[in-house]
Parts: C-alpha cells; sequence; structure tokens
C-alpha cells in the first residue's frame, strides 16, 4: 500500500489523450491523463467512464450538448453513450474505468492505445 500523489504523477509524462494507471479499484483502474486538443467521438458499450478535472477544463461533447468541466468538477458519461472529450488548453484528468475498457471504446484509429499498452506510472 502507497499513497499516490497525483501532481507528481503528472509531471512523469507529457503526452496528451494517453491515460496512465496509476492505481486500481475493485476491478477498476485508476487512470490519470493530460488532454489538449480534441479526442474522437467514440462510445463505451459496457461500460460508463468517470471524469474528474484536477487542473484545467475540458469539455465532454455529447451529441445533444457540450458538458464543460472545471477543477474540481465530475461527470460520468453513461455507457453507450457517445462522447469527444475537448481541451482548449492543457487539462490534467483522472478516470475511473473497468480493467477491460477499451481507450477509444468500439473505435480503433490512430489515437487509440490497446488494453495490453496501457502503461503504469
Amino acid at each position: 500500500m502507497q499513497k499516490v500523489n497525483l501532481e507528481e504523477k503528472f509531471r512523469l509524462f507529457d503526452q496528451y489523450f494517453t491515460p496512465k494507471i496509476v492505481g486500481e479499484l475493485n476491478g477498476q483502474y485508476i487512470k490519470i491523463a493530460k488532454f489538449l486538443g480534441e479526442f474522437s467521438w467514440h462510445t463505451h458499450e459496457g461500460e460508463d467512464e468517470f471524469f474528474q478535472v484536477i487542473k484545467g477544463s475540458i469539455i465532454i461533447h455529447l451529441r445533444n450538448e457540450s458538458i464543460t468541466l472545471n477543477e474540481g468538477e465530475c461527470f460520468i458519461v453513461p455507457r453507450g453513450v457517445e462522447h469527444k472529450p475537448q481541451a482548449l488548453e492543457e487539462a490534467h484528468i483522472m478516470m475511473f474505468e473497468p480493467k477491460s475498457t477499451g481507450h477509444t471504446g468500439t473505435l480503433e484509429n490512430e489515437q487509440t492505445i490497446a488494453i495490453e499498452n496501457q502503461q503504469w506510472l
């Protein structure tokens, strides 16, 4: 058992939209990521996706609305809902996802990181 300092962990990488695993909880990974720019539209058919903004702000685009999240705010995208995260400036995000959650859900493109290639920090 070790404590995790999120600020220290965020300093360990510079890539955007490449979640890093910092913990495990009840069959879920706790991941952190830096966002900048737009991610792809995608869906997770079998699981919800939790976004917590640690630093900065992001927009979660849904097909019928856009949700702006600022520091200290969180949002759960329900399973099966198509969404596209965006950050106008660098943002630091924490996510909770089942271990089996695909990075880009059912979509495979140049942004996809295979489950077996996810990295621990």
